[in-house]
């Protein structure tokens, strides 16, 4: 059953697409129905039930593997979730365009560290308490999603969901680092536009709300410093892993297990208060569990028909790769997303090998890839998860905190005049230095 993707009828794509676009439009259509876990629960039940009735009688280690990789996802977001949701930045600094420039950046580093979900959570509200006092406001949380909940998440596994599962599959965990040369030129023309478009508000806000800002200025102040602890235990775990997994020992369930241990230390060592002043709770990442059960679920067959029969769907270049994992990750899931091209890049490889080319690659479970195409793939899905609301988990989370303070945020179609004046033509650049699309 090794080449089981050639057999399989296309039409077992539709449960893991149906899904996909659950996500993006019945959140749209039925606001309140879906803000149910449990009616989240049924509609993926339903949608993977097919699939895993299919799989059961026809080749169930896939399932097993599936269920496998989902363990180590979920733990992963967990313990993120869990030990960022402990620490509190307190303060209030003044409002300049050079101290917002300054957060924004230091939430595009911490993002490799704790997650694009946790580096939001930690700073959107500080910052918006930085801001308070002042007015014209309306554009710092949409470059915030921009960079602290997207593109800031390029260079580990830590970062944003989609790279882990890219290490998940197989790809070393330091070969994000290949992505700095893009993560430089992302953050730093985003960083850039924002300096501007701030320095421009400043300058419209009434000089009252200035001064008043300038009374209310108090020195930033970190609690539950103990969670650092909790979260470099988390990473010495992922490194660790790494190099039992080149020794070829299987470092599952172990490497969950020390996650698991620092999650449950940092849920209990840190102060209640704490929780309470970051409204944690732990609804968003029950919603990814069950979500993302059915995710795994259906998109086995998509996975498997794409790694292979890649190389009959005619998109073989790097630029295609970069816009449409980016273009799918902007309206769906970028996990998922980054999978599916994943698994199309390296059926796409075979064809290209097949065919004499000369290719540098990198070794994934079920094939190889291009690496170039990796590149494509991994910037695509991650950086273009700012396109919109529902491009990545966090980009919600950070409108809904933002709302929360008395900021009104743009619509969903209203955010995405920024995306497509600001970061489309950043990523149209990009292509043309890092993915030539005359080649």
């Amino acid at each position: 059953m090794e080449h089981i993707g050639k057999t399989l009828s296309m039409g077992w794509i539709w449960p893991f697409a149906l899904l996909l676009l659950s996500i993006a439009l019945v959140p749209l259509r039925f606001p309140h129905w879906w803000e149910k876990n449990s009616n989240k629960g049924i509609v993926s039940f339903l949608l993977s039930l097919p699939v895993a009735i299919l799989f059961l009688g026809l080749d169930y280690h896939h399932l097993i593997h599936t269920a496998t990789e989902y363990f180590s996802f979920i733990v992963l977001l967990l313990s993120l979730f869990v030990i960022s949701g402990g620490i509190v930045l307190r303060g209030d600094l003044k409002a300049t365009p050079f101290v917002n420039t300054a957060f924004l950046a230091v939430g595009a580093v911490l993002a490799n560290f704790i997650g694009t979900t946790g580096a939001s959570m930690l700073l959107i509200r500080p910052l918006l308490r930085t801001n308070f006092e002042r007015k014209k406001t309306t554009h710092i949380p949409i470059f915030f999603i921009f960079i602290v909940s997207n593109i800031g998440g390029l260079l580990t596994p830590l970062g944003d969901p989609p790279l882990f599962l890219g290490y998940l599959r197989g790809v070393p965990f330091t070969w994000t680092f290949r992505l700095l040369p893009i993560w430089v030129v992302a953050v730093g023309l985003v960083l850039l536009t924002f300096y501007i478009f701030d320095y421009l508000a400043v300058k419209k806000e009434l000089p009252e709300d200035i001064a008043c800002d300038s009374t209310h200025v108090a020195p930033l102040q970190m609690c539950g410093k103990i969670n650092f602890l909790f979260l470099g235990g988390v990473i010495v775990a992922i490194i660790l892993a790494g190099v039992f997994e080149q020794r070829g020992i299987n470092p599952t369930p172990w490497r969950e297990l020390v996650m698991l241990a620092m999650t449950a230390l940092s849920y209990t060592c840190t102060q209640k208060e704490l929780h309470e002043e970051n409204k944690f709770s732990f609804g968003p990442i029950i919603e990814v569990a069950v979500l993302f059960a059915g995710i795994f679920v259906t998109m086995v067959p998509a996975l498997l028909i794409l790694r292979e029969r890649g190389g009959e769907f005619g998109i073989t270049r790097p630029w295609q790769f970069f816009w449409m994992s980016g273009g799918l990750s902007s309206f769906l899931d970028n996990a998922p997303t980054y999978l599916t091209y994943l698994s199309l890049g390296q059926g796409v490889t075979e064809t290209l090998k097949a065919q004499g080319a000369v290719l540098t690659t990198v070794a994934a479970q079920g094939g190889n890839i291009s690496e170039i195409l990796l590149v494509a793939v991994s910037a695509g899905s991650v950086c273009m998860g700012a396109n919109s609301y529902i491009g990545n988990g966090p980009n919600f989370m950070v409108k809904s905190i933002a709302e929360d303070t008395g900021l009104k945020m743009p619509s969903f179609f209203g955010y995405m005049v920024y995306s497509c004046l600001i970061l489309v033509p950043i990523f149209i650049l990009i292509t043309f230095i890092f993915f030539n699309p005359f080649m």
